[in-house]
């Protein structure tokens, strides 16, 4: 599939600025057509499905489903790629502990974590929460999403809770005073808790492997 055939849906359930993200895909595939929406029909139509967010987890899941892109999402995923993004990567799993406890949707096993209050790295120097900038992502296997992406590669994060993911579905680890998951993968999904809309020359490389992949 080329660009010029693609279409790209980012979903907008009112959490966060989604113009990068849109003029990103717009940079690194000028031929496709992407669109920022809120609208279910226009998701299921589109060849490729992103799930951004930002913010509070539990005012992010209260949007999610109050507009039903929870179901929009599943569907999403059974039958094209699909890639989420910080938050976005977050609210697939099953539960998060912030604002003192959330449900997530239980696509991926595991759950979200504050890094804590008294967070030091190996030499002991204490690291502020949020971790905010840039972080090397170690990519733990193989995938068409990685193409033309170094190992170690740095990417850009702004995140207080981190993904604890089962082994088997983690693409990639970070360690910010501990190892996290920053990439998971499973069939048409790709998540990712960085920002590859702001991470320069490897973020756009990335959103230019998820306009050719296909999935599975």
């Amino acid at each position: 599939m080329t660009d010029f055939s693609v279409r790209i849906a980012i979903i907008d359930y009112g959490m966060g600025n989604l113009h990068s993200a849109a003029k990103a895909f717009e940079h690194v595939a000028p031929r496709a057509e992407v669109v920022v929406t809120s609208d279910a029909a226009e998701i299921a139509e589109a060849d490729r499905v992103v799930f951004p967010g930002v913010g509070a987890i539990r005012d992010c899941m209260a949007e999610i489903v109050r507009r039903g892109f929870d179901q929009a999402v599943r569907k999403a995923i059974s039958e094209k790629p699909v890639l989420g993004i910080c938050v976005g990567m977050q609210a697939l799993m099953n539960r998060s502990e912030e604002n003192n406890g959330v449900d997530c949707l239980g696509i991926f096993p595991g759950n979200v974590r504050f890094f804590g209050r008294d967070l030091h790295d190996g030499r002991g120097n204490r690291l502020k929460v949020p971790h905010m900038g840039w972080n090397c992502v170690h990519q733990a296997i193989d995938h068409p999403m990685w193409r033309g992406i170094a190992q170690d590669e740095r990417f850009y994060f702004v995140h207080s809770y981190f993904v604890d993911a089962a082994p088997e579905i983690v693409a990639g680890t970070c360690d910010y005073g501990r190892p996290f998951a920053a990439a998971l993968a499973s069939d048409n999904l790709f998540a990712v808790q960085f920002h590859p809309e702001k991470s320069h020359t490897a973020g756009l490389q990335l959103l230019k492997n998820f306009v050719s992949w296909q999935g599975r």
